[in-house]
């Protein structure tokens, strides 16, 4: 059996959704919540496939998600959403999520999504895929143009800048690099410079779309 969450502040939802789904022979929906309920539901009922609403008022879809891909057996997750234009999609993709789904996915539809979600595929509602696919192409752009800026930075300049993207402060960052405080701070004002940035906020997000902080977690 592939046992199902569903996590939907939608009552309608969460009923229609396990209605539809206990009818198939091999899948049994062990829990249908709202969000705030989510997480101790899903400890608690340990399903193999959560069906997951981005967009909740006591809970972000995208919060739950972050917390079950901590999990050290996460659940496979599909995000839930009203709308084909959502500008979560590409992030909810990116942060673990398996599919996205219509909730008004035509009935007969829906379990096959289930069981090609639990052995592994990625299901996309063909609505969503030319979000998903835009969405791709921005945040690509973005990595092109943040690594290109990256570029002109020195080694030491890009030292900096990690540890600026890792919120350490100017102080923090010469008592790691064997700098003063004040050479610190003359790098800080030439990397801002170069990347035509205002502020250290700005700094920081470049460094993350260039993956500079994922380089530093690899070495």
């Amino acid at each position: 059996m592939i046992r199902v969450a569903v996590v939907d502040d939608e009552a309608l939802i969460r009923s229609g959704f396990s209605l539809i789904l206990n009818t198939a022979d091999d899948i049994e929906v062990v829990a249908a919540v709202p969000g705030g309920q989510a997480l101790e539901a899903i400890a608690s009922h340990t399903p193999d496939l959560v069906l997951l609403d981005i967009r909740m008022p006591d809970i972000d879809g995208l919060t739950v998600l972050s917390r079950l891909t901590e999990l050290p057996e996460p659940p496979v997750v599909a995000m839930l959403t009203t709308f084909d234009s959502d500008e979560y999609i590409a992030q909810a993709l990116r942060n673990g999520a398996s599919g996205y789904l219509l909730k008004d996915t035509d009935p007969d539809d829906l379990a096959p999504m289930v069981r090609s979600l639990f052995q592994g595929a990625v299901v996309l509602a063909p609505k969503v895929v030319p979000t998903v696919i835009d969405g791709y192409l921005r945040h690509h752009r973005a990595l092109d143009s943040a690594a290109a800026g990256t570029e002109n930075l020195t080694e030491r300049e890009r030292d900096v800048l990690v540890h600026l993207a890792q919120g350490l402060s100017n102080g923090e960052i010469g008592t790691l690099l064997h700098l003063s405080t004040s050479t610190v701070k003359a790098h800080v004002g030439t990397l801002l410079t170069k990347l035509s940035v205002a502020n250290r906020v700005q700094a920081a997000l470049w460094a993350q779309r260039a993956g500079l902080l994922a380089e530093e977690s690899d070495r």
